[in-house]
């Protein structure tokens, strides 16, 4: 086993930290970090470097330094939406020594008396805030790392936008250091203006008629917009509890139109990641439209037709075939890619279609099932059932 020799050292925002950190970082041959990390830290005997420009460079530079001890100066906690989690994807956890400083979260919770295991800890920093849309419940608790001084006001925006303007926010600047400043407000009057480097404290309160979505599958058809061509509520929960999302799965949606399939796929579990194929413009825009105002916009929407458009992809966890099924080679070509123990889901309506499922089922087994659902409405002055069209589904799991 290597010895560490990249040291990580998490920073107060008074430039604070460990005795252990202090003697690491005076060892050191080379030490990175930002022009602030530097004036908050005096008398460095290393060789100081700042961040390279584009700022992925570091991780060749870095790896082209080992053997020799090198520190890295961070914010706060180096793995919590922070440096250490990427170097953790270039560097074995062996060759690291980590030392964290406390983080944003835990020095908002501190200040505002929340308990951080009952809050949800997000980051919009480089990311759209339509991403909190998917964490807004009544009586929740958001911890927000944001990206400037003007997040809260597209945050108090989103947050009447979804009714829920009656929320309390709070802005909590430079936490831990000389300037720092804390200023709340309701969203719905929100005007005040915020220093870049802040962390937004979120208290959610529903306004009557607010738009409460629950995580668990089976959003309303009305939740999208779409051309009358999708998976439609009843069968979109069945379909969702076979593909079985977990955190930081992937999906794969075939022929993935509106998106219904993978958007819900994205809000069931965290960290889930997820690649839709639809070779139709006009749904495309659709899908990314709907997975904006649904909470997560991060939806990777490809202009490609399957089979020939799955060569390439990052190998998936599920699939879920919406269209396409009668095309030459799809199922096998799905399941050649799929990894062992992934999930393979399928759908059919046209009885073309149903005969691949019912020839996938005889050649590989799994679980073959007909869903049929039928909704109460006007039959002249009464009411009567009306069948929507049968969806034949295939299901398997790959040994």
């Amino acid at each position: 086993m290597n010895a560490p020799w990249l040291t990580l050292i998490g920073l107060g925002e008074d430039g604070s930290f460990s005795a252990a950190a202090q003697t690491a970082l005076d060892g050191s041959e080379i030490v990175y970090g930002s022009a602030r990390h530097f004036d908050l830290v005096p008398g460095i005997f290393g060789e100081k470097r700042l961040w390279p420009s584009p700022f992925a460079k570091v991780f060749e530079d870095l790896a082209a330094l080992k053997g020799r001890s090198v520190a890295v100066l961070a914010t706060g906690d180096p793995q919590w939406y922070g440096i250490g989690s990427s170097l953790a994807r270039h560097f074995p956890s062996a060759e690291m020594t980590v030392f964290p400083a406390p983080s944003a979260f835990q020095l908002a919770a501190a200040r505002l008396g929340w308990a951080v295991q009952e809050c949800e800890c997000l980051s919009v920093h480089g990311r759209p805030v339509d991403r909190l849309r998917c964490h807004l419940y009544p009586g929740a608790h958001l911890l927000v790392l944001t990206s400037n001084g003007h997040a809260p006001h597209d945050v108090a925006k989103l947050l009447q936008d979804e009714g829920y303007g009656a929320s309390c926010m709070t802005v909590l600047e430079h936490l831990g250091g000389e300037k720092e400043r804390i200023v709340s407000g309701v969203a719905r009057a929100w005007s005040e203006d915020a220093a870049d480097f802040h962390t937004l404290g979120i208290k959610v309160v529903a306004a009557r008629g607010a738009i409460i979505r629950s995580r668990v599958p089976g959003l309303p058809d009305e939740a999208f917009r779409h051309d009358g061509k999708m998976t439609k509520q009843e069968v979109r929960a069945v379909t969702l509890a076979a593909l079985k999302p977990y955190p930081g799965g992937l999906l794969w949606d075939v022929g993935s139109g509106c998106g219904s399939v993978a958007i819900e796929w994205l809000r069931a579990a965290d960290r889930t990641k997820a690649i839709g194929l639809e070779p139709h413009k006009e749904r495309r825009l659709m899908a990314a439209e709907n997975a904006s105002s649904l909470g997560v916009p991060h939806l990777d929407l490809i202009n490609a037709t399957a089979p020939d458009g799955l060569h390439g992809l990052f190998e998936p966890d599920a699939i879920f075939i919406g269209g396409g099924l009668t095309a030459d080679n799809m199922v096998e070509t799905c399941l050649s890619a799929l990894k062992p123990g992934g999930t393979l889901v399928a759908n059919a309506v046209t009885l073309e279609s149903e005969a691949v499922l019912l020839n996938a089922y005889q050649q590989h087994g799994g679980d073959l099932k007909r869903l049929s659902v039928q909704r109460a409405s006007a039959v002249g002055g009464l009411t009567g059932w009306r069948p929507a069209m049968p969806v034949t589904q295939w299901s398997f799991v790959k040994s």
